[in-house]
């Protein structure tokens, strides 16, 4: 009977392995490995391949934000770089979470600042919905161990939750090929930049003053990923961010991504071809296949992409 039992737990680990090993074989991945790999990724070349950002991970249904089931969900249909919300708890530990209260995302209540992890754990996720899921509130150090090999992230860091804290963990997960840090201010960029100056920033420059400040700001051109804004830039100011080898994200979280739906999915392929290199969308699965055309036949670029 013994025998039995053991034979039956070695063979339905062996099986939840297998299908562990399968769903992870069938993701689209972006792989940067290293930190020369990272500036050669993010430098921008006439062959670079257009991209999509997930929005909070790339929320559906059934998948809500800030998930790593819903980031896996996202990788299961096009490569992506996964933009993602850190919050703090009430004894200081880094969880995802976009909004300051756990009421619209969790079957919980209160403010994150004022819920212990333990409390957190508790919870389970919603979707955009609001129907429950099984899923967990993931923290940042689960994140970063996941996404390794797999693709790129891009963190936003909520107001309560030091610079330090977030740039300490990216060091000890050896994160800095694969995560971004998203800044809001020349403050903000100089601040990580002093803390970690092999990180990528993400900085937003939508005009001809911003990257002025930017150009004298001390961070290297070879730091930015130049978010444009939520609305279109003239394709002549994308191609001075190009000349400096740029990437430029395009915001169509929101208004463009309506736009899309109202109009057509066409117009995010219009995004790229008047600069945007990058959307960051609500809607990455369709947005990918959109812009599916616009990849070039031949580019450097496709040694960091696993397509599946």
């Amino acid at each position: 009977m013994k025998n039995k039992v053991l034979l039956l737990t070695v063979l339905f680990g062996a099986l939840a392995f297998i299908s562990c090993k399968k769903q992870f074989d069938e993701l689209h991945k972006i792989q940067v490995n290293s930190l020369s790999e990272m500036e050669d990724f993010y430098t921008w070349t006439s062959d670079r391949i257009p991209m999509v950002s997930a929005h909070r991970g790339g929320p559906y249904h059934g998948f809500p934000e800030n998930c790593i089931e819903t980031f896996e969900n996202t990788l299961m249909h096009t490569a992506s770089i996964l933009e993602f919300d850190v919050a703090l708890t009430k004894d200081s530990v880094m969880v995802l979470m976009h909004d300051n209260s756990l009421d619209r995302t969790t079957n919980g209540s209160g403010k994150v600042i004022e819920s212990t992890f333990e409390e957190i754990r508790a919870l389970r996720l919603k979707d955009n919905e609001g129907r429950l899921t099984d899923f967990v509130i993931p923290t940042l150090d689960e994140v970063l161990d996941w996404g390794k090999g797999k693709t790129l992230f891009t963190v936003d860091v909520k107001r309560e939750v030091p610079f330090e804290m977030v740039v300490d963990a990216i060091k000890r997960h050896k994160a800095e090929p694969y995560a971004a840090v998203i800044t809001y201010s020349l403050g903000a960029a100089r601040k990580v930049h002093r803390l970690h100056p092999d990180l990528m920033l993400s900085v937003t420059i939508r005009n001809d003053e911003e990257l002025e400040r930017f150009e004298n700001s001390g961070i290297p051109v070879d730091r930015w990923i130049a978010f444009t804004g939520l609305s279109e830039r003239p394709v002549e100011f994308n191609q001075k961010l190009h000349e400096n080898g740029v990437f430029t994200i395009l915001g169509t979280m929101g208004n463009l991504d309506r736009s899309a739906i109202a109009r057509g999915d066409h117009i995010y392929a219009e995004f790229i071809n008047n600069g945007a290199d990058i959307l960051a969308t609500d809607r990455p699965i369709e947005a990918a296949k959109a812009i599916k055309g616009l990849v070039p036949e031949k580019s450097k670029k496709f040694k960091y992409f696993e397509i599946r």
